[in-house]
Formats: structure tokens, C-alpha cells, sequence
């Protein structure tokens, strides 16, 4: 394993406020945290929305998401722990297992199921919507599994494991990158008292979400189960983190920002009502996949 020196960050951001994820299902009964609401989509723009999920009863998630439509964005499925099949109308199909990502883009459309493949055990991750430009939004789908032994990962010298799932962490580039939205996505795993710095783009949007233990972000502590959404801080280069106890892990989240008109509905994500209208009109005759 790579050791690699902290980065150097000498303006780091401020916590602008922490958000509580609020309880809700989705697919077929499947329980879930929605801890990236929509009514925050314009603040962390370019990023939709983030589900965490993690229970160890089988109930809550036996049933997973059978078929369903996307249009207009693409989803990143990290799995900490599990085994989830995805099947989808353009013919991927993948096994999505422990520390593994799914990157799908679903441009003009796929209709697409996340089915487990457990009928019991532990079943926890991340389902991350990061929006694409109005110039992609019709694209053609895209698709790609990671196994956890392909995604790259550094120690930093403080003991810090690192996973970068997108962008770019002291020198290691991640698994995927994207040219407009520059999303960058890690994974940190945190010792006692270990603290992390990572290098952000001044007016790039950024938030943290503690999954285990609890972190402390210039002198706030943000505990488990709460997303810190960072203050853009006028010339701020980065954020400094510091583990405040045993198994911290966190996921540091940020990206460009689009500032383009953001329609939703369900599962459909576009520039304007009337291509919501198109979406659905789309889907209702067949010809959303592969129009």
C-alpha cells in the first residue's frame, strides 16, 4: 500500500451546517436514509442525490429495486457490504459486491433493477445521482462495475486508508472522472485522532457524511448519521479533518457545479418541464431505452 504525504491545505473550510438524513423506502420497500434531499440539489449542484442504507435485517431490503427508468443523470452505487445484481435495458449486468462501485450513466435512458442476491446478512452502501450537462443529458448510456480491488487506494502518513472512487486525492487518481462536473469522491478511513487534508477547488460544492465514529471539521464535530455540508469560504483550498474517535469513516464528497435549470421528477432529471414531458411521454410508448 502506497504511503502517501497529507496534502497541504492553508485555508481549509468552515462547516456551513449539518444535515440529518430523514428516513424513507424506495424500490419495493427498501429502507433507506435520504441524506441529499432535493431541496438541497441547488446547493450542492452538480450532485442530486445521496441514499445511505446499512441494516441486518433482511425485510428491509429482500425485495430490492426491481424495473425502473433514468434519464438525464448518472448513479454511483458504492457497497460496503453485500451482494446486489444490476441488470438494465442496454444489456449490462453485474454483480455489485463488498467495497465494490456500479457507474451508470443513464443519458437518454436505460431501464434498469438492483436486485440482492442474500437472504440474509448485512446489506449496506451508498447510492450517490450526480447530474450530467444539459449537452449530455441524452447521451448515450454508459456503464461500468468495480470490484473493491479496482478501485484505487493510498495510506496517507497519518494511517488514513483512502478510496478514491472519482476525481483525484494526493496524486492517486480515481476509478472515474468527468470532465464537466469534475466529481471527486473518497472514501476515508480514520485512525483515532488522525486528521486528513484534501485540496478543493475554490467554488467547487463539498460535503461530508460520517458513516461511523465522528469526525471534527475546523472545530465542529460532525457525529454518525450527519452530513457536513462544507461553507464555500472565500480563497478556502481545501478541508482539514480529524478523527475524534476508533473507526471513523466518512465519505468527502465534492464537485463543479453545473448552474444549469435543474426539472425533476422521479426518476427523470432535465432542464425543463417540457422535457419531463418528453421523458414521460417516452417511457409510456416503449421508447425511452435506446430511443
Amino acid at each position: 500500500m502506497t504511503i502517501r504525504a497529507a496534502e497541504t491545505v492553508l485555508r481549509p473550510r468552515s462547516v456551513e451546517r449539518l444535515v440529518v438524513g430523514q428516513a424513507t423506502s424506495d424500490g419495493a420497500g427498501v429502507k433507506l436514509t435520504r441524506v441529499l434531499t432535493q431541496p438541497l440539489q441547488r446547493r450542492l449542484d452538480p450532485f442530486l442525490m445521496l441514499d445511505a442504507f446499512g441494516s441486518d435485517e433482511a425485510d428491509d431490503y429482500i425485495a430490492g429495486f426491481p424495473d425502473h427508468p433514468h434519464r438525464g443523470f448518472e448513479t454511483i452505487t458504492y457497497m460496503i457490504a453485500g451482494r446486489m445484481r444490476h441488470r438494465d435495458s442496454a444489456g449490462h449486468e453485474g454483480l455489485l459486491e463488498n467495497g465494490g462501485v456500479q457507474w451508470m450513466t443513464a443519458g437518454r435512458g436505460v431501464i434498469h433493477s438492483e436486485i440482492p442476491q442474500q437472504q440474509e446478512g448485512r446489506m449496506e452502501g451508498f447510492q450517490l445521482w450526480l447530474n450530467l450537462p444539459a449537452r449530455d443529458k441524452l447521451c448515450t448510456p454508459w456503464y461500468r462495475d468495480f470490484s473493491g480491488g479496482e478501485l484505487p487506494c493510498f495510506n496517507t502518513d497519518a494511517g488514513v486508508r483512502v478510496t478514491v472512487i472519482a476525481g483525484e486525492s494526493h496524486g492517486v487518481a480515481g476509478a472515474v472522472t468527468r470532465e464537466a462536473t469534475a466529481p471527486l469522491y473518497l472514501d476515508l478511513q480514520l485512525p483515532a485522532g488522525a486528521p486528513f487534508s484534501q485540496a478543493l477547488p475554490e467554488g467547487h460544492n463539498a460535503f461530508l457524511y460520517v458513516y461511523r465514529g465522528e469526525l471534527a471539521v475546523a472545530g465542529t464535530a460532525v457525529p454518525a448519521g450527519r452530513m457536513a455540508i462544507l461553507a464555500n469560504d472565500a480563497g478556502s483550498d481545501g478541508v482539514v479533518i480529524e478523527a475524534a474517535g476508533l473507526g471513523t469513516r466518512a465519505l468527502l464528497i465534492a464537485g463543479r457545479p453545473l448552474g444549469e435549470p435543474i426539472a425533476q421528477y422521479g426518476p427523470f432529471v432535465m432542464n425543463s418541464e417540457q422535457e419531463i414531458y418528453q421523458a414521460l411521454a417516452d417511457y409510456r410508448a416503449g421508447t425511452l431505452a435506446g430511443a
